[in-house]
């Protein structure tokens, strides 16, 4: 999953919809400007702290996939070697 734009994407999309908000709400040029920046700047924070959290989420899932495999490996290993008997 390509997370990398994520932030750029959500940030654009809230902004677009800001600017047709405050375009039909007739606001001043400055309330458009002021508002879209810190919407723009809000979303980008949270599209950043979505990505860390999947990304987090998305080790953790790694390391536990690999700890399982591990255990099936030792297992199958141990398995193995219970078979064979010394003659």
């Amino acid at each position: 999953m390509n997370k990398k734009n994520f932030p750029m994407v959500l940030m654009l999309v809230a902004g677009a919809v800001t600017c047709i908000i405050t375009f039909l709400q007739k606001f001043s040029i400055l309330k458009k400007v002021t508002l879209l920046f810190f919407v723009m700047l809000l979303f980008y924070v949270l599209g950043c702290i979505l990505v860390w959290t999947l990304s987090y989420f998305e080790e953790q899932n790694e390391k536990k996939q690999n700890e399982e495999g591990m255990v099936i490996e030792k297992e199958a290993q141990e398995s193995d070697t219970d078979k064979v008997s010394p003659r």
